[in-house]
């Protein structure tokens, strides 16, 4: 049994990780030229830019929540949850949302590189389709991971094999960039379609593959749950008797949860600085670093700071085995405030510094993000055991989360745009700046005026980090689900559901 049980679970391991593979080969590529594409290629105006974030803002938030709760309402009502919704019911369900939403969400992904509106109008429709589609995906592969197992080690088991592929799928970003063309966009267009169909065929593939390892498990308990009800007549009428839990209710267990409220607090922040990194990595790279290096090594510190975090993740998470997630995140903010620090210090004509430095802030910052879906697991557990539920509410407790945080993915691009013109003068959307700072000034008076633009980007650089760790490192230190508190509660959960769970070993 051993080696054969051993090796299923593997099997069940790489699957769903291989999910991770299917999202991030688009996700980084949207993330790192959607904003570029709109401002320098279809030359999408300031306030229609501002507006379209605003909505997004607003969608953005809501449909985490929305989807989670249309995903889950049915387990937070008692008279259709325990013994008749097995764990394989529930696995099942998510596989069955991600074989249908997974080839739209790479269908969506195309939208934003053909121009088939107005600058303004396309840029609203096509973040709010896109991020539709790639939240109910997030979320219904997010929930697989409190779903398919509850002990830390098989949930780190399946995070591991995330990351493994997340790392593969940053490839599409070294790849990107050698297509990225702003003055001809056919090759990036083609290489997006091809993206889009890689994903869209590896999503419908694996998911029916998962679906059918997981259909003989709900038969078989299906049929033991039907010789159960059989048996135990009288106990019937008490479970109809339950009511089921309203939303309202359920925001107001929440509104409790103390620990959700600062994982939440810290998590709008850790949102807000992965986002920045991403939106201004090719404005550092422009303005900081494009004098120093060449265009082969931009493209190389590109790619490395996409990859490396996921390849760095595998050994954060030998050390959350270890040591705990907790303490390896606390760490995570200790360094990121160390190295920001030691940069503002060095300056900003430290080019090999700022190369490592901008690499290594995305590594630290990404490989925290990595690591914060095993702690949203945890807070399911927590929820369930608190809440006494008869069924575990993971996709509506990742929604809330989303609800909370998500603003941060808004906020990044908004906020470091004003920040930047505010200090420097620096408008994004004005041509004429864009074209000036593009080409050495041929006047002093127009030297004089790229020096607070270098240094504002410095500034940006260094100041962010340092004050999201800050930030983080003070909402981190009020979290008690660690140590004795949290093996409590994955004991209590175990033993709750003892007869429904599975185990990731025995799939």
């Amino acid at each position: 049994m051993g080696r054969r049980g051993c090796r299923l679970a593997v099997s069940t391991a790489v699957l769903y990780g291989s999910l991770a593979l299917f999202v991030s080969i688009l996700h980084n590529v949207f993330l790192l030229y959607y904003v570029e594409t709109f401002v320098s290629v279809y030359k999408i105006d300031k306030l229609s830019f501002w507006v379209g974030e605003a909505v997004f803002l607003i969608w953005n938030s809501l449909n985490d929540p929305l989807f989670g709760w249309l995903s889950d309402r049915s387990f937070l009502s008692s008279s259709q949850s325990g013994t008749q919704i097995s764990s394989p019911e529930v696995v099942l369900k998510r596989l069955a949302a991600l074989s249908r939403n997974g080839p739209l969400f790479a269908i969506s992904f195309l939208a934003f590189w053909v121009s088939w509106a107005r600058p303004g109008i396309q840029f609203l429709v096509c973040l709010c389709l896109y991020d539709g589609f790639l939240t109910v995906v997030d979320l219904n592969h997010n929930a697989l991971l409190a779903d398919l197992a509850v002990s830390a080690n098989d949930r780190t088991r399946l995070n591991f094999h995330c990351s493994l592929f997340s790392a593969l799928g940053s490839l599409s970003v070294f790849l990107s960039y050698s297509v990225w063309d702003k003055g001809d966009f056919h090759s990036f267009r083609l290489f997006c379609v091809t993206l889009a169909a890689v994903s869209a065929l590896g999503f419908a593939a694996v998911s029916r593959l998962l679906t059918r390892r997981f259909e003989k498990e709900a038969r078989l308990r299906q049929d033991e749950a039907q010789a159960l009800k059989e048996l135990s007549i009288v106990q019937n009428p008490l479970t109809q008797q339950e009511t089921p839990v309203t939303l309202g209710e359920y925001l107001r267990q929440l509104s409790k949860h103390r620990n959700f409220m600062w994982f939440a607090s810290m998590n709008l922040v850790q949102v807000f600085h992965c986002h920045f990194n991403s939106n201004f990595f090719p404005l550092f790279l422009e303005h900081l670093l494009s004098d120093s290096i060449s265009a082969s090594t931009g493209s190389i510190l590109l790619g490395i700071s996409y990859i490396a975090p996921h390849l760095n993740n595998l050994y954060f998470l030998t050390l959350c085995q270890r040591y705990g997630v907790y303490t390896v995140i606390r760490w995570l903010f200790l360094v990121k405030l160390a190295l920001s620090v030691a940069m503002l210090l060095a300056g900003a004509d430290q080019v090999y510094l700022l190369c490592i430095f901008i690499a290594s802030n995305r590594v630290f910052t990404e490989g925290t993000c990595k690591l914060l879906n095993l702690v949203i697991t945890d807070l399911v557990d927590e929820d369930f055991v608190v809440n006494r539920r008869q069924q575990a509410a993971s996709a509506l407790l990742f929604g809330m989360v989303a609800l909370v945080t998500k603003p941060g993915q808004t906020f990044a691009p908004l906020i470091g745009t004003w920040l930047l013109c505010v200090y420097t003068g620096y408008d994004i959307f004005e041509r004429n700046s864009v074209q000036d700072s593009a080409s050495p000034p041929p006047v002093s008076g127009q030297a004089s005026s790229t020096v607070p633009l270098r240094q504002g980007c410095f500034y940006l650089l260094v100041f962010v980090p340092i004050s999201c760790a800050l930030l983080q490192l003070m909402a981190w230190s009020r979290f008690t689900l660690h140590g004795r508190r949290l093996q409590g509660v994955k004991a209590q959960r175990q033993g709750a559901q003892h007869s429904h769970l599975m185990d990731v070993k025995a799939i």
